[in-house]
């Protein structure tokens, strides 16, 4: 009979269940750094026009600096559970930071796109284990009765990054150079390594899992294929280019063959072995069929307030803001009625917000009362802060000690995922009701440039504008329909107080 596990030192005892300030420390440095990781995924997206003209480049190109950095922090995010068991996560954590920063020192310096590209992976590598670290560290340091504030507290720059990215881009590049995207990350990195070395306790290295190097082979490059093809699908206009489908196929015969490989494995890359909790199984459909709506849909009102009512991107980033008000809000609330009553009913609750919101964007049209769509955004942020970090507690909240950093590996990979697919989605309906308007584009590039105004007959472009809207409310249409699907695997979710699965740890060892 073996002795139990020590879990005490790192979670605390059941009836200590306010946050004291040792997890607010610690939460404090993982919020750093997911902002970091977070927004650099957003912020780039507003330079792209800007390396277009600094490199002399296409958009195609340019927008691999996007592509690049999201296919890094795919292929890092299955090795990122195994590493941490192996090294522990404080030394991973700093590891990951100081990748991160040095990528972010080396974007600065790129010469041509190329290196930006290359410097941009290195950023992504180091980007892609911030995040799963980041809510392992939190878990531990909270325990299981109170790990619903402390998600609530890494939710808050998963839910601003896509909000706050194209404001803080747009910022730096009109008043400074875009140099200063990459280059703000040193000063926020730089404390955020002092304070991890500080605040993050000691790590206390146990015996290793053998690497599962057969299941690296099959399961990074097989996602990074994936999600390649994926990505390629709004540029190709079809699913059926060779571009799209070649990766795609390939991708996923490498991920169904880690799948039998995993079932077979007794230390896999990726535990599939976590399906077996029914808590997690239900957690990760939600999150799928969630991811792909909220952050397909993401793309589309940025893109509706430039395109249709002629924004720029600074203003459409601040039009935004009312969604991340709204989260910020319910965001806290939530995080302690989750620990207090299980994450299914708040799930619900968001859901719900979430398809009426939603429903007012489905009725766009050119001329769309602000006040209205602003309300619209706020009343989706009051049901995003109840959604997306309760799903991520429904996952992890009833997994052992040992499991946490599986388990959130796998929670951040099929976030990735299905966050990629949404908008490969979304981008693809968009563009093909776009095409399938004779006036929409040329009033849109209208509204771009007035000297084309003059070659349009009389009214195209107010009608064009109003064909272009059209295809955004029909566009949102699919989102609701994802947003409300997701009702059904969140039905599933737990309704009741999570129990200790420290217990349970003790109880697993004690006859072993």
């Amino acid at each position: 009979m073996t002795q139990p596990p020590d879990t005490q030192a790192a979670r605390p005892a059941p009836s200590a269940d306010k946050l004291d300030a040792a997890v607010f420390k610690v939460a404090g440095v993982v919020v750093l750094g997911a902002i970091m990781s977070i927004l650099d995924i957003t912020v780039v997206s507003v330079a792209i026009p800007t390396f277009q003209r600094e490199f002399d480049t296409s958009y195609a190109i340019a927008a691999w600096t996007m592509t690049g950095y999201t296919l890094a922090l795919a292929s890092v995010i299955p090795l990122t559970g195994w590493a941490a068991d192996r090294f522990g996560t404080k030394r991973l954590y700093i590891m990951a930071l100081t990748f991160f920063v040095l990528g972010s020192v080396l974007c600065s310096t790129a010469w041509n796109i190329e290196s930006l590209i290359a410097f941009r992976v290195i950023q992504g590598i180091g980007g892609g284990m911030l995040m799963p670290l980041g809510m392992t560290i939190m878990t531990h340091a909270a325990g299981p009765q109170r790990v619903g504030r402390v998600m609530a507290v890494l939710g808050v720059p998963m839910l601003l990054g896509p909000i706050g990215g194209p404001i803080l881009g747009g910022w730096l590049i009109e008043n400074f150079s875009w140099h200063w995207i990459f280059l703000i990350n040193v000063p926020i990195g730089a404390v955020a390594l002092v304070l991890a070395v500080i605040v993050f306790p000691a790590d206390k290295p146990e015996p290793s899992e053998s690497f599962d190097f057969l299941g690296m082979l099959l399961a990074s490059p097989g996602l990074a294929l994936f999600l390649f093809g994926v990505s390629s699908i709004p540029g190709e206009g079809t699913v059926v280019a060779t571009k799209v489908l070649l990766p795609v196929i390939i991708g996923v015969l490498l991920v169904i063959a880690f799948v039998f490989h995993a079932l077979r494995t007794e230390h896999p890359l990726i535990d599939l072995h976590l399906f077996r909790n029914r808590a997690l199984t239900f957690a990760v459909l939600t999150m799928v069929l969630f991811a792909v709506a909220f952050f397909g849909a993401g793309l589309l009102l940025p893109t509706y307030l430039q395109q249709v009512r002629g924004e720029s991107a600074l203003q459409a980033g601040l039009l935004i803001a009312p969604q991340g008000l709204g989260a910020m809000l319910t965001m806290p609330i939530a995080g302690r009625l989750v620990d207090k009553i299980g994450p299914g009913k708040i799930v619900i609750f968001g859901i719900a917000l979430i398809s009426i919101g939603t429903a007012y964007f489905v009725q766009l049209d050119a001329g769309s009362s602000y006040v209205f769509l602003l309300t619209a955004l706020f009343v989706m942020g009051l049901g995003m802060g109840c959604t997306m970090m309760p799903i991520m507690t429904a996952a992890i909240q009833t997994l052992t000690h040992q499991q946490v950093a599986r388990g959130s590996t796998l929670m951040n990979i099929v976030n990735q995922t299905a966050g990629s697919i949404g908008t490969a989605t979304m981008s693809v309906v968009l563009t093909n009701l776009l095409n399938n308007e004779p006036l929409a584009r040329p009033a849109i590039a209208a509204n771009f440039d007035p000297s084309l105004a003059s070659k349009l007959p009389p009214g195209a472009i107010e009608a064009g504008l109003q064909q272009a809207a059209q295809a955004f409310s029909h566009t949102y249409l699919v989102a609701l329909v994802l947003i409300v699907l997701t009702l059904v695997p969140a039905f599933f979710l737990p309704r009741t107080k999570p129990k200790n699965p420290a217990a349970a740890d003790a109880a697993t060892a004690v006859h072993v």
